[in-house]
């Protein structure tokens, strides 16, 4: 990971980190041969460190963690899944993130 503000969540921590965790989640689920993952990944970076402290960041590589349920259901790659109290509140696919990102989405209620 790039960032100290993010977290590798896989099977063996994701209920523990992501589902029980006391703040809410962003976990990028990813693929290293994925273009937009990959386009996607500084943004992803950017907000862990922006709302370190507030909100847990983490990213799950898709290929090598497949044993959870939510990274089952998210068969598209470059999908970002918002957790609050053990569930998914927000899911958002592809790379259009960046223009949300830059036009304040990230202010939505699943974040703050």
């Amino acid at each position: 990971m790039a960032s100290n503000a993010l977290v590798e969540v896989t099977d063996a921590n994701f209920d523990a980190d992501v589902l029980k965790s006391d703040k809410p989640v962003l976990v990028d689920f990813w693929a290293a041969w994925c273009g937009p993952c990959r386009a996607i990944a500084p943004i992803v970076e950017e907000l862990a460190g922006e709302y370190q402290g507030k909100i847990k960041v983490g990213k799950n590589g898709r290929r090598s963690q497949r044993r959870h349920p939510h990274a089952l259901q998210s068969h598209r790659h470059s999908t970002l899944l918002v957790f609050k109290n053990g569930q998914v509140v927000e899911q958002l696919v592809g790379y259009p993130l960046e223009r949300r990102h830059s036009e304040g989405a990230r202010q939505g209620p699943a974040l703050g």
